[in-house]
């Protein structure tokens, strides 16, 4: 009897998994292999005909691919299809997304949710009201939710490059958790648009793989809209790049002001390299200048490693064809046993606020969910561990909010969680210096944080220190 398509791709998902699990132990990226299925070919559609979705049914688990590569057409197009065909309880499972959110109307917030494994800005408010479901999970770990069959995924959503002469689609500017997405889930749906960038590492796909294709060349990419960046925020990349990050270091960066600030002090560096789970435009200038070579790297040198990018066109522009970057698989890209094999790992992320003791908030404003773990405590734990013991981990925030709070406070606010230990912090920078904590015990690390607070909060923070502790807070 001859096999059916779909014991072949069975077959061809477990010999990848074998195959990535054989390059996990020997320390290589553990892409899983999309080579074609014979006899296979994706149904091409439009955006409006109803088999583009037919196969949805009530009850899925439904990737979306996210950031850049939001497929909004495809989201807006399955919200009018759950509504005309009676089709409910639907869930999306994704990072950040980009975009409107039709879904939470409420013409569709009965009939599908978002299961947030991190939240952007158009979420939010739909998570601290209930709308939407927030997953809590180390980055590097979400994709085992997938292969471990935490999370069921019977469908993906993606956008990927068109398919090149030979039937091989690129998920471009988002790898990150998409791989184990389309390698899991039971059917895929894929938007073909000749604005995503052909990307090189984990991220092929070919065409066989995809069950329906609709064409949506010339959808513009979601665009970052660049934070601003201060005089507090600059002063703190400056202290970052002048006393933090040594010639041959190999970086992790958040995104935000900060860590842009950061990169732009950072011209005169030599040799710098690049293993992160994003970046934004901020990497450009130093290619340009060439600070940045990845020479000293050990986990693939030469190269820039990331899971995701998320910025300007120019950026998008930079990634297309460019053999220069490698995009990773984020289980193997945010592994710490990864990170930490590279030399003088510098991981800088900032926070909402931290405590006196080092505790970071840096997910939630009090009651008040706000994004996600990320990949903070897995590039925290990776520079901190680094093989040559040089690395960097760095917890780096304003001394105080636009509204003259402080951001070091005694104690952490009610129903805020705690992103990073007091135990995984090391280095913590504002804009009046460094605070060392790691090593320290309670009183010193009081002592070393109230030292880069604010000026007007120093002195009630002693006084909140002693209270706390019973004892005055002092280097000794």
């Amino acid at each position: 009897m001859m096999q059916s398509s779909t014991s072949k791709l069975g077959n061809i998902r477990h010999f990848s998994t074998t195959l990535k699990s054989l390059r996990s132990l020997v320390g290589v990226s553990h892409q899983e292999c999309a080579f074609p299925i014979a006899g296979k070919s994706p149904q091409k559609v439009s955006l409006d005909d109803p088999k583009l979705f037919a196969n949805i049914k009530t009850g899925d688990h439904i990737f979306v691919h996210g950031i850049a590569a939001t497929p909004t057409p495809l989201l807006d197009g399955l919200c009018d299809y759950a509504a005309s065909n009676n089709i409910s309880k639907l869930t999306l499972h994704h990072l950040h997304l980009e975009g409107p959110t039709k879904w939470l109307d409420s013409k569709y917030n009965k009939l599908i949710r978002s299961n947030s494994l991190f939240t952007g800005s158009n979420l939010r408010k739909g998570v601290n009201e209930g709308l939407v479901d927030f997953n809590s999970c180390f980055l590097h770990e979400v994709p085992l939710l997938f292969r471990r069959g935490a999370i069921k995924l019977n469908v993906a959503l993606i956008q990927v490059s068109p398919p090149d002469e030979n039937g091989f689609c690129s998920l471009g500017t988002s790898v990150d958790t998409a791989r184990a997405a389309v390698t899991n889930a039971d059917y895929i749906i894929a938007m073909t648009n000749d604005q995503m960038p052909r990307t090189f590492g984990d991220g092929l796909i070919h065409e066989s793989h995809i069950d329906v294709i609709v064409e949506q060349n010339g959808f513009p990419l979601h665009l970052r809209h660049m934070s601003e960046m201060g005089p507090t925020e600059k002063k703190i990349g400056e202290i970052i790049a002048e006393h933090l990050v040594d010639d041959g270091a190999t970086l992790q960066m958040g995104i935000g002001a900060i860590p842009d600030a950061a990169l732009a002090a950072l011209k005169n560096h030599k040799d710098l390299g690049v293993h992160t789970e994003m970046f934004s435009d901020g990497i450009l200038d130093l290619v340009e200048c060439n600070a940045l070579t990845n020479a000293r790297k050990h986990i693939m040198p030469g190269k820039i490693v990331t899971s995701f990018v998320y910025g300007s066109k120019r950026l998008y522009d930079f990634l297309n064809d460019n053999p220069l970057v490698h995009f990773g698989d984020v289980q193997w890209c945010n592994d710490p046993q990864t990170i930490r094999q590279n030399p003088k790992v510098t991981a800088i992320n900032s926070a909402v606020e931290i405590d006196l003791t080092g505790q970071v908030v840096a997910d939630s404003v009090g009651k008040r969910f706000l994004s996600g773990f990320g990949g903070q405590v897995d590039f925290i734990r990776g520079a901190a561990i680094c093989h040559d013991g040089l690395g960097k981990p760095i917890i780096a925030l304003p001394s105080a909010t636009k509204k003259g709070g402080s951001k070091i406070v005694p104690y952490i606010q009610e129903g805020a969680g705690v992103v990073t230990t007091r135990s995984h912090v090391h280095y913590v920078v504002t804009e009046n210096g460094i605070a060392q904590l790691w090593g320290k015990n309670m009183r010193q690390r009081a002592y070393e944080l109230i030292k880069i607070a604010h000026p007007s909060q120093r002195e009630s923070l002693e006084k909140a220190a002693f209270e706390r502790l019973k004892v005055m807070p002092s280097a000794d």
